[in-house]
């Protein structure tokens, strides 16, 4: 299941969400997220979905990928859906068998959040598969730039954040190998009681902590060899240029939030 994780990958492509400046897909992102919060009803739940499909759509990604990648969280999806219908008790009762109780309200959030949680993750996995960690961390230094008259270290921020992201494959893939290595050997962690779950756990623990470490001291050397001192006095070799595309689907969420605000019920 871990290999097929794809939050953090990159998907080299020429569609129109490629091609879009990774400012504006990284500013877009960010305000998707919040407008998300705006949906409280069927209608409203049901554009951002049908949104959601249309960037997918414009990724010429196939949507069979991205819902095979969200496997590794369909367990949260699930806990959370269940969390709603079996502790929200409001509205009229839809089911009442011995000790389970399900409530109309409690069914209606338990599906608008987990279509809220799924259109996040569904959009947050387009921006890495469509933009390379490169670009990633030019678009977060541009955005970031005015606080670097407040001595924030931007250039250095930036390049964090875009490793970290491309680390979440790494370490997938890497607990993946050693989960099988472990149970080539005859170690089970998916049976057992919790106590031999977790016992089971901890040799995946300490060789996927030591070959984090390795792949990070790795990076340093390397950064170091080609001599990395920081942002001061970096050039780049590609300049990032807003295009018609950016403008177009800056004008497409700002219609999306008025659409939005006007079917809130």
């Amino acid at each position: 299941m871990l290999e097929k994780m794809i939050f953090g990958r990159f998907i080299p492509g020429t569609s129109f969400v490629h091609k879009l400046d990774p400012r504006s897909k990284l500013s877009f992102v960010f305000l998707f997220i919040i407008t998300v919060f705006l949906a409280n009803n069927t209608l409203t739940y049901g554009l951002l979905l049908g949104f959601t499909l249309l960037v997918i759509f414009s990724s010429r990604i196939r949507l069979y990928f991205l819902i095979n990648g969200l496997k590794p969280i369909l367990f949260l999806i699930i806990f959370t859906f269940l969390m709603h219908i079996f502790f929200t008790k409001e509205g009229a009762l839809l089911l009442d068998w011995k000790f389970i109780k399900i409530y109309e309200e409690g069914l209606r959030q338990g599906i608008f959040i987990s279509v809220r949680f799924l259109v996040l993750v569904l959009m947050t996995s387009v921006l890495t598969l469509t933009t390379s960690p490169i670009s990633i961390t030019d678009g977060l230094e541009d955005l970031l730039g005015p606080f670097k008259r407040f001595k924030l270290p931007v250039h250095e921020l930036a390049l964090m954040m875009s490793i970290s992201l491309r680390f979440i494959p790494t370490l997938m893939d890497e607990t993946d190998k050693i989960l099988k290595a472990q149970l080539a050997r005859g170690s089970d962690i998916s049976t057992g009681s919790i106590k031999q779950r977790i016992q089971a756990v901890i040799p995946l623990l300490v060789p996927l902590f030591v070959s984090a470490f390795k792949r990070a001291e790795d990076l340093a050397v390397a950064m170091e060899v080609r001599g990395y001192r920081g942002g001061e006095g970096r050039t780049r070799y590609r300049q990032l240029k807003w295009h018609w595309r950016d403008t177009l689907i800056m004008g497409l969420f700002v219609i999306l939030v008025v659409v939005l605000l006007l079917a809130r019920g």
